[in-house]
């Protein structure tokens, strides 16, 4: 079908047409594959016991050396177990990374001695398992909101003392400024009426910019009246529900205020010796510095109102530090004293935390002050059920039980800091006082919460005694069941307990009418009972859930719950033949019946048993829950579907189909791929995954039965044979059918299926014209020829041992294969499809050697058949002929200036082909390697180093035995320099 072609490119390249077809036709290289594969092998060297060797262990011993090693420096900072040179380390310099990492280290800890010294202690209280105040903002402005109307108070800059002259005395600046807090005194603020939750956070935003804004402009005062004013908010409680956010806002301006005051006086300290070290003592501060410091203090003491004199004070208390080193410590029971003159119980709550955020961060040792802090509040704690309190809570209509529920920020915050790596006494103190206030269930619950989990959980039987005594009226016993449930799922309560346990806390659950408040507690006791007791107990559980949240549908409001739950049983319950003979966990998943919540969990599940499935299974229970959790998923994919979530889907059910074997039950195998196929045909890498599946199984079935196949397994391997052929065509990616077409067809020759392997190396010729121009590669759109060329190198590798078809003709594949590629139309600025045909040739040449270079053991191939007739090497030599005319006109076509560097390129790679395929004695085809050579190199575009490399390597070659002739050969090949 190509002979029309050769015959006009004769008559343009006629000199090197005829001597091509000698090339191949008369005068293939003759080659010994053994030979060659001893002569490529590495010299074999012996090592003795003892000696280095690349991979043994290498011990590096830290360096004392302190100087670094320079560059081209042969000392060393590392030692090694030989004195050899360790290949690995040239790169380094002479130098390990890890004694010089450990060399930085010293340096580092010799600079920061004094600095590590000063924070011993602090680094002893506070650590990085101490939850900051920041990660509970977010939840308390979430959780404590209202819709009821807020008013605030905006303090109003006067005009009057601000334009001075420049030469205005001092007197007059300091007159000034006293009228400006006199002003405030009298009251220069605005109030705003009827604003709303989000009005009223937007308002406290803008004060925190406008305090920024004041400070920068060096308006001191106007930005202590703002603060003023912002505290002033803290003693305001009629809309209460909303207090706890308020304090989170209002206190990060204060926050705001106390580090600018604190940076304003260090920076005032800066001298010749640059700033104050981080361990400076107040003898360091200058007095400049103190007198500003202390001004600060006078100006807050000055304060007429008390909410705001102590918020302001506590906000710049670490300005104590440049004043005198026990300060702070002064400070803080002083403090602690002021917030006793706060009658509303509430808001003294919330003082007493401030006071504890502050006193952690700036003396974290003061444990004793607030201690003393926490106690002055258990002194005052029956206010809470007062008659003031109780009016304020009428007038405003909100119950005792929600009211109560606005201390727990407070009293958490403030049992936290004290209980931060206390010891264990500490907590037999405060169980002490809580039963002498009758088992409060709110400062208990806050008890719970704070103290480490390893303490609460040795003491679980005396805790739930006192939530049984505790009061239910005023904050419910459940959320005590769950709080102490939460410290069990962290550690674990004596074994004898356990039990008692739990049949104490599920009789409080069990009787909880609502179902959202049933869910929330019985979600952090299935971690409890899957972590201390079997499957039984698991089983009861999920029957009490199911039996509380099936009537009128409840689950559909409680997901996140039951999702949660799901993922604790799965994360300690790893056997799954254990998890799903629990009678309830199928039922359970029927809970979820919103789509996209029941794939989530139908994900977590696969991604929990191909994490922990160790070995390949054939437990009929997993396979029929599996099967039917993959369904699900795969049932989920619609045409709105993204692709990133199809290849998740696809990667967890083709995790699950390799983790199923039926061992040497091949039959049993090929159902169970034959079921995945009709319940997963919508996601393509699936199929693929099947396919493969299905062509590794007839591979093991020819591995057992040693290439030796009886009639059944023959037909067995046929029908796996038949499987790939029929779900090969569904897929519509058209190199992975490609792809399957070629590697379904080396299965079935491996297997003796000769006439099947011809039909899927047919169908794969046959599917070459249908290739776009363009594919999509991860969603970006790719020229598809690269994938081409790929696919035909290997396509040849695989039809040198396929035998001819008796009916068919000599080299039918390959004939139907180099018409599909000259008809196929390439890019015209591509040259792939001449390296196909290059390709060709190699094939070709080592179709001619007398014995192939590899076999499919049992399959004759047409070494063995022909016995190197003439035939058919004239056969071979007419095939040959058509090539070499495709690529020799297509060097032509390349003449060109435009495309004379891809001719250079071509030329050489042709000449690279005939330098290892062809008999170079030839006289002929050793002139048209000196004319490709040249033409290689003519127009300057032949890069010199892999012209030089080559010709490096004629000449190596030239000294082996019958290569001789290579030596002539490199004679007549001249470098010649781009000029």
């Amino acid at each position: 079908g190509l002979a029309p072609s050769a015959c006009v490119c004769r008559k343009r390249y006629s000199h090197l047409f005829w001597v091509g077809t000698v090339f191949f036709a008369g005068h293939p290289r003759s080659r010994n594959y053994t030979s060659e594969f001893e002569s490529c092998r590495l010299e074999a060297v012996p090592v003795e016991f003892g000696d280095y060797h690349p991979l043994k262990p290498i011990t590096v011993t830290e360096s004392k050396t302190k100087k670094m090693v320079r560059k081209g420096s042969t000392s060393s900072t590392s030692s090694s177990s030989s004195s050899m040179i360790d290949p690995l380390s040239s790169v380094l310099d002479g130098t390990d990374p890890l004694s010089l990492f450990a060399a930085t280290a010293d340096s580092v800890t010799t600079a920061d001695s004094t600095r590590k010294k000063r924070d011993k202690d602090d680094s002893l209280v506070v650590g990085s398992d101490f939850e900051p105040w920041s990660s509970k903002r977010g939840e308390i402005l979430a959780r404590y909101t209202t819709t009821e109307k807020l008013s605030i108070n905006l303090y109003m800059s006067s005009e009057k003392g601000k334009a001075t002259t420049p030469g205005s005395a001092v007197s007059e600046k300091v007159r000034t400024r006293l009228e400006e807090l006199d002003d405030l005194e009298e009251g220069s603020q605005k109030e705003l009426l009827n604003l709303t939750q989000q009005d009223y956070m937007h308002r406290i935003e803008d004060l925190n910019q406008s305090l920024k804004d004041a400070w920068a402009s060096d308006q001191k005062v106007k930005a202590l009246k703002i603060v003023i004013q912002c505290s002033k908010l803290l003693s305001d409680t009629t809309v209460i529900q909303f207090y706890p956010s308020k304090f989170v806002l209002i206190t990060d301006i204060l926050d705001t205020f106390g580090k600018l005051v604190y940076e304003r006086i260090l920076s005032m300290c800066l001298d010749n010796r640059g700033s104050l070290p981080d361990n400076f003592t107040p003898e360091s501060v200058n007095d400049t510095a103190k007198e500003t410091c202390l001004n600060w203090f006078f100006k807050i003491a000055s304060i007429r109102e008390l909410i705001p004199r102590f918020y302001v004070e506590a906000a710049i208390l670490k300005c104590n530090k440049f004043l005198s080193q026990t300060g702070i410590s002064e400070c803080l029971p002083r403090l602690t004293a002021m917030i006793r003159g706060i009658g509303d119980p509430l808001v003294a709550v919330y003082a007493r935390a401030y006071l504890c955020r502050v006193g952690m961060e700036v003396a974290p040792h003061l444990k004793e002050s607030l201690n003393k802090n926490f106690f002055d509040f258990l002194l005052t704690f029956k206010q809470m059920h007062g008659d003031t309190v109780q009016n304020q809570l009428v007038v405003q209509c909100v119950e005792i039980p929600l009211y109560l529920t606005l201390y727990s920020p407070a009293i958490d915050w403030i049992l936290q800091c004290i209980a931060y790596r206390a010891p264990e006494i500490l907590l037999t103190e405060m169980m002490e006082r809580c039963k002498k206030l009758g088992n409060n269930a709110l400062l208990l619950n806050s008890v719970m919460s704070a103290f480490r989990a390893e303490f609460i959980a040795a003491r679980s039987m005396d805790f739930i005694g006192m939530i049984k005594e505790c009061d239910e009226s005023g904050f419910p016993k459940h959320l005590l069941f769950r709080s102490l449930g939460l410290n069990l799922a962290m550690a674990d309560p004596p074994e004898c307990d356990r039990l008692q346990i739990l049949n104490e806390a599920w009789k409080v659950i069990t009787k909880l009418k609502n179902p959202q408040d049933y869910i929330n507690c019985a979600d952090v006791w299935v971690e409890y009972t899957c972590r201390h007791f079997t499957k039984r107990e698991v089983n009861t559980v999920l029957a009490d859930v199911i039996k509380h949240m099936t009537p009128d549908r409840a689950f559909e409001d409680a997901y996140p719950q039951l999702q949660s739950i799901i993922q604790k049983i799965i994360t300690y319950f790893h056997d799954f033949s254990v998890l799903f003979s629990v009678e309830k966990f199928l039922p359970f998943l029927d809970m979820f019946q919103k789509e996209s919540v029941r794939v989530e969990v139908c994900k977590c599940i696969m991604e929990a048993f191909i994490k922990h499935q160790q070995d390949a299974t054939k437990d009929p229970v997993i396979l029929n829950a599996l099967l039917h959790v993959c369904k699900t998923m795969h049932d989920s994919v619609n045409a709105l579907t993204l692709e990133d979530e199809k290849r998740m889907l696809a990667s967890l059910i083709n995790g699950f189909i390799k983790m199923v074997s039926f061992g040497r039950d091949f039959e049993q195998q090929l159902s169970f791929y034959v079921e995945a196929r009709s319940m997963f045909c919508n996601l393509e890498p699936v199929l693929v995954q099947l396919v493969h599946s299905v062509n590794q199984l007839a591979m093991e079935t020819r591995k057992v039965m040693k290439g030796n196949h009886s009639r059944k397994t023959a037909a067995f391997v046929r029908a796996c044979v038949a499987f790939c052929f029929i779900t090969i065509p569904s897929l519509t990616s058209i190199f992975a059918r490609l792809n399957l077409y070629l590697n379904s067809g080396q299965v079935a020759l491996a297997n003796q299926c000769l006439s099947q392997a011809d039909a899927f190396f047919k169908a794969a010729v046959s599917l070459v014209p249908e290739v776009p121009k363009m594919i999509n590669i991860d969603g970006k759109m790719r020229p598809s020829e690269p994938f081409l060329l790929e696919f035909f190198c290997n396509f040849f590798s695989t039809l040198l041992i396929v035998p001819d078809h008796p009916e068919q003709g000599v080299l039918f594949l390959v004939r139907g294969l180099l018409n599909v590629i000259q008809d196929y139309t390439w890019e015209d600025n591509s040259d792939d499809k001449v390296r196909i045909y290059t390709n060709v040739l190699h094939l070709l040449s080592a179709m001619t050697q007398e014995t192939y270079i590899y076999h499919i053991d049992k399959v004759d191939s047409n070494d063995t058949l022909y016995g190197g007739d003439s035939k058919f090497l004239t056969e071979i030599n007419k095939l040959c002929e058509a090539v070499i005319a495709q690529i020799l006109d297509h060097l032509k076509t390349l003449g060109l200036e435009e495309t004379l560097k891809r001719q250079s390129q071509l030329a050489l790679y042709f000449f690279n082909s005939i330098l290892a395929h062809g008999d170079l004695r030839n006289n002929r085809l050793n002139q048209l390697s000196v004319n490709l050579w040249n033409l290689a190199q003519k127009h300057g575009f032949a890069d010199t180093k892999t012209m030089v490399k080559t010709l490096e390597y004629i000449k190596r070659q030239s000294k082996q035995p019958e290569m001789s002739h290579l030596t002539e050969l490199a004679l007549r090949l001249p470098l010649q320099s781009r000029t």
